[in-house]
């Protein structure tokens, strides 16, 4: 007697510890879904090319934290690659509110906003690849173990140099993190937490997931967005609250010494927020511990996202 296909499926993600719940629902083009419905064409650009953009969303308090600066940014993604997505900006908001309804989300939580090129040919031309889906995961997220918040995160320098900002701009926030990927597999063969990417030309860009800054004399430094980063939107909220507390900000081009003789360094994120950096390729950074400004800046970021 054989089994039906979606008792294999549910079968499937009972037996994997990683999977979504059985009572989950995923917003997918309009509907609200089971996650072993919410299936995307193996035909689908997104899933043969990784053609498609996403954001990652924080909901605190159950508020969407810096929804606009999502929004506009999906969309800008999605022009500087040509990918028209089949909704307004209020229609996107609409849908992440009704994501996060579907599935009790009333306080913290966190969203995944994903839009696929669509199904297409067997051929890397969206001449032919029909209209775009747009799938909606409302759940909960950890980057990082609590106690990594406490110890701060342990770095290597790795040698998967981060895209040029010619090629696909690491501006678009998009499906392809291969080289993202790349870079967080040597860290954990090394036993680090999280590797920081530099250039072609050997400056500093980010970490696989977050944004990089560092202080040294007092001084906040982070590099510009010419340097192949993702214009963060946590970065961003960091360097107007470090300049509120009257500290110094530059963007700055950053090479590696920077890096090695930092008195403080932390990374920025949706999913990370603000999490110290305490050791880089075996070096201390500063003594060893979250420095002073570090952890002023986490209590910034924290009273701001919960005001």
């Amino acid at each position: 007697m054989s089994m039906a296909i979606s008792d294999v499926e549910t079968k499937g993600m009972q037996d994997n510890p990683f999977a979504p719940r059985a009572d989950m629902k995923i917003w997918l083009d309009g509907q609200l879904v089971s996650p072993a419905e919410a299936t995307i064409s193996v035909f689908d650009h997104a899933i043969l090319y990784g053609d498609g953009v996403f954001e990652g969303i924080r909901i605190y308090n159950g508020k969407i934290f810096k929804e606009a600066a999502h929004i506009k940014r999906i969309f800008e993604s999605a022009k500087s690659i040509r990918l028209e997505i089949p909704m307004t900006s209020d229609e996107v908001s609409q849908a992440m509110h009704e994501a996060m309804q579907a599935n009790g989300i009333t306080q913290d939580g966190y969203i995944r906003l994903v839009v696929t090129r669509g199904v297409g040919s067997l051929g890397i031309s969206v001449k032919h690849t029909a209209r775009p889906s747009v799938f909606i995961i409302a759940d909960k997220i950890s980057l990082y173990p609590p106690e990594v918040y406490q110890r701060g995160l342990r770095c290597i320098i790795s040698s998967i140099t981060r895209n040029a900002p010619n090629s696909t701009s690491p501006r678009v926030k998009s499906l392809n993190y291969l080289n993202n990927i790349m870079a967080k597999l040597q860290a954990n063969d090394c036993g680090a937490d999280e590797a920081i990417m530099l250039t072609a030309q050997g400056h500093v860009s980010e970490c696989t997931g977050d944004n990089i800054f560092l202080v040294r004399d007092g001084k906040v430094y982070t590099p510009p967005t010419s340097e192949g980063i993702l214009e963060g939107i946590t970065r961003n909220l960091v360097m107007e609250l470090a300049r509120k507390r009257g500290l110094e900000v530059q963007e700055k081009a950053l090479i590696r010494h920077d890096l090695f003789v930092a008195d403080e360094c932390f990374a920025t994120g949706t999913a990370a927020e603000v999490i110290p950096i305490v050791e880089i390729d075996h070096r201390l950074v500063g003594d060893g511990q979250p420095g002073t400004i570090t952890k002023q800046l986490i209590q910034d970021f924290v009273n701001y996202r919960n005001a």
